[in-house]
């Protein structure tokens, strides 16, 4: 197969892959004829400051299991009335520190949020993930490219407690079938002064 056919045909599957993904992590319907939920304000309760721990897998889809801890905080504000939100991530560690920013948008059409994350470092925003919450549970998917090879990256954010959610990321490199953990963070809200 030619090689412009190839990276056709493999941009079609990934679309297709990534279209089936997204119906999954859409929040459920109560019936088929009961109207979308409206998710705007899924995100309200990630507002203030938060203690950020943090272990990101050092060579993710490598075959290595090193994992690399952070510390730090992570400043969430509504922006638009709430249609979006925009996060500031600073943490440190011994492998150095990360700090980044990411911009959620909520698409009243689709009933979706797309989240698009950039990293101080090299300035550039990373390819949206895109889904919704459904009971406290929100899942997010995606398709970039690591080293050259299209992935699919997977976007989960689980509440622990009220004042607790954890934050994981995963990249499959084989369509979706088998994924790997690359990002695990915990947010821990800081109490507002009195």
């Amino acid at each position: 197969m030619p090689n412009t056919l190839r990276i056709r045909s493999s941009k079609a599957f990934l679309r297709a892959a990534l279209l089936t993904m997204v119906a999954f992590a859409a929040p459920s319907q109560a019936s088929p004829d009961a109207a979308p939920v409206d998710g705007q304000r899924d995100f309200d309760w990630e507002t203030g400051t938060w203690k950020t721990e943090l272990r990101r897998l050092a060579k993710p889809l490598s075959g290595s299991s090193e994992w690399v801890e952070y510390s730090g905080t992570t400043v969430v504000r509504k922006v638009l009335d709430g249609r979006a939100n925009l996060v500031e991530l600073r943490v440190k560690g011994p492998a150095g520190q990360i700090e980044g920013t990411s911009l959620r948008l909520y698409n009243p059409q689709t009933k979706q949020w797309s989240l698009n994350f950039a990293s101080v470092r090299n300035g550039v925003m990373t390819q949206p993930v895109y889904g919704g919450f459904n009971g406290g549970h929100g899942e997010f998917f995606g398709h970039d490219s690591l080293d050259g090879r299209a992935i699919f990256v997977r976007f989960v954010i689980s509440k622990v407690t009220n004042d607790s959610w954890r934050f994981e990321q995963a990249y499959s490199e084989d369509g979706g079938r088998t994924w790997e953990t690359n990002w695990v963070a915990t947010d821990t809200r800081v109490p507002t002064n009195m």
